[in-house]
This record gives C-alpha cells, sequence and structure tokens, in this order.
C-alpha cells in the first residue's frame, strides 16, 4: 500500500465516522462535509425515504429529533475498494436510539446493518455520492 492509498482510506473512512457523528449529534449541517450535493441516499429498509441528499439532509433534521432524541451508532469492519477517483465502502453499523414507548417511559430500539457508500474525489476531497442502508436485524420495533 502506498502513501496515496492509505490517506484515500483514512479520508474516506473519516467520512464515515463523520456521517455517523452527524447524525447522531443532530449536526445536519456537517453531513455537507460527507455528501456530493447530488447524492442519492436510500433509507427504505429502515422505514426512511429515498431520495437525493438536500431532501434526505431536510428529512433526517425533522424526522429523528421527534422519533429518536438520542442516537448513538457504531462502527466496524469498514471495508474499502478504491479504483482510480472512486470508491465503494461498506461498513458494519449498530445503532441503538431510545423513544418513547407511549406509556410515559422508553424503549431502545435497534438496527444493524450495513452502510453500503460509493465515494468520488472531489476537489474538497472524498465525497459520497451514495449511499444504500442495508438493515440486516432489528429489534424493539
Amino acid at each position: 500500500m502506498d502513501l496515496q492509498e492509505i490517506s484515500d482510506r483514512l479520508e474516506i473512512e473519516g467520512a464515515v465516522v463523520r456521517y455517523t457523528r452527524a447524525i447522531d449529534s443532530g449536526t445536519w449541517d456537517q453531513l455537507d462535509t460527507v455528501f456530493t450535493p447530488d447524492a442519492e441516499i436510500d433509507y427504505t429498509e429502515s422505514g426512511g425515504i429515498a431520495d437525493t441528499y438536500p431532501a434526505v439532509k431536510a428529512w433526517l433534521a425533522e424526522v429523528l429529533p421527534a422519533f429518536f432524541p438520542k442516537r448513538m451508532h457504531s462502527l466496524a469492519q469498514v471495508d474499502i475498494a478504491l479504483a482510480g477517483d472512486e470508491a465503494t465502502c461498506t461498513a458494519y453499523f449498530h445503532n441503538p436510539m431510545p423513544m418513547d414507548d407511549g406509556n410515559g417511559g422508553t424503549k431502545v430500539v435497534e438496527f444493524g446493518g450495513l452502510y453500503h457508500h460509493t465515494f468520488v474525489r472531489t476537489p474538497a476531497g472524498w465525497r459520497s455520492r451514495r449511499l444504500h442502508e442495508e438493515i440486516v436485524w432489528k429489534r424493539g420495533i
């Protein structure tokens, strides 16, 4: 592995971490450092929407705090395949989120799955132009 490949891999992994931190902390504008403006995002397997980045960003900012006021991702097994100025990245995730149980208490909803990103090198660095969230398991729903 040469220095450029090491640098590319670290930058892509950093973008995936920034993505989960932005979702968990509700810092929605931080997502601008992860996605291309025309990125396509598909959350349909978890009950969400599939649309372009601007529409999904607005949807996330509205829906996540309303239903899941606290969020916490864990990432594992980040697999990156580089091909010039494009790359694919698949990362395992676990995402437990407490929510109102409808009886004055809380329950924890959990999702486990894979984030499938397609990255492209841009003048601003590596950005995801496609994200598909694959749900492998869920609990508490």
